[in-house]
């Protein structure tokens, strides 16, 4: 463990975001106010007592969890607010340093509103590039499909991911409660999508155990694993993981929230730094967690005492893992290295 002697800026080392879901990254504020401005009711836990307390641990806890998202989601009613929504989390994004952000979407949560799938998409990428332009933040799209519906559906979000490669969508995931679909289920979704050439993201090993990064690896051809921590339960996972390249997604305080672990210490962000997986420092769902990108490097920094050296390497981890193109990459990566450089203060 390095000894962190010093103490640069946090928001000023330049970083990649790669595990931040659409609704999910909506400021509080604007939750309160679109909600208000179109007639939904906000539940106490959304309005008054936020950050809900939220444990997922157990099917009643998920299914509290999925109903304030669900809730948090219908506020989004105008092409409007999908642009502003966008155009805050890129805000948010450039206070934190991130000069990469890749954004999960399941243009299936919006489609009745924005006339079908295709449209909704287009919506969502044209947002996008009204973001980049107005913050100077890159912004890549995840579409994202939902493992607890048909995998035929998640088919659909393929070919339309891969419709749109190279304009935009980066990526292509699988979400959702991962006791509730394996992921070989959808192996035939993200042969589509590797073929397209998107990088393959799933959500594992967070309330599944290594069996469910397994099947990411092993059926989903994953370059990155949403979460993954749980692979620190066995080693020889562990270890392909680190020979490969595989990167971990790993959000600290989601994990808390979420009762993956009890208390943050207990995190294995260390472990699995020191056995050679590369992490991409995530938030997951702000809205409903509280803390940003910035703070997940800060309990790096003050819990697990990670010094600059180390947290320098974990943004290059988040930037190598990125969709991004590989101009802005070396881009990013020179600029950590400037701010490693850099006097502390």
């Amino acid at each position: 463990m390095e000894t962190p002697t010093t103490a640069r800026r946090l928001e000023r080392l330049p970083k990649a975001h790669l595990h931040l879901h659409f609704t999910g990254s909506m400021r509080h504020e604007t939750l309160v106010e679109l909600a208000d401005k179109n007639g939904v009711h906000l539940p106490h836990s959304l309005a008054k007592e936020w950050p809900p307390k939220l444990r997922a641990t157990d099917e009643r806890g998920w299914f509290r969890f999925q109903r304030l998202y669900d809730i948090a989601r219908s506020v989004l009613r105008t092409p409007d607010d999908l642009y502003r929504l966008l155009r805050e989390a890129a805000e948010d994004e450039r206070a934190a340093g991130s000069g990469w952000l890749e954004i999960q979407v399941d243009p299936g949560g919006y489609s009745s509103l924005f006339d079908g799938l295709t449209s909704t998409l287009e919506l969502m990428l044209d947002a996008a590039a009204a973001a980049q332009r107005d913050t100077g933040v890159h912004i890549g799209l995840m579409v994202a499909a939902n493992r607890t519906k048909h995998p035929l559906d998640a088919k659909a979000l393929a070919r339309l991911a891969r419709q749109y490669a190279g304009r935009g969508v980066v990526s292509f995931g699988l979400n959702n409660d991962e006791r509730r679909g394996r992921a070989r289920e959808f192996e035939g979704a993200f042969r589509i999508a590797k073929r397209a050439g998107l990088l393959s993201a799933p959500h594992g090993g967070e309330l599944g155990g290594p069996r469910s990064v397994r099947e990411c690896l092993d059926e989903l051809g994953a370059d990155r694993v949403g979460h993954g921590v749980r692979a620190v339960e066995d080693p020889y996972l562990l270890e392909r993981i680190a020979t490969r390249g595989i990167t971990l997604e790993v959000c600290p305080t989601s994990n808390v929230g979420l009762g993956v672990i009890d208390e943050i210490d207990r995190l294995p962000l260390r472990r699995l730094y020191e056995a050679g997986a590369p992490i991409a420092l995530g938030t997951d769902d702000p809205l409903l967690f509280g803390p940003r990108l910035v703070e997940q490097y800060e309990i790096a920094r003050s819990v697990f005492g990670f010094g600059d050296a180390e947290l320098a390497e974990l943004a290059r981890m988040s930037i190598r893992g990125a969709g991004a193109p590989e101009d802005l990459k070396k881009e990013l990566l020179a600029g950590v290295d400037t701010w490693l450089a850099s006097d502390p203060g």
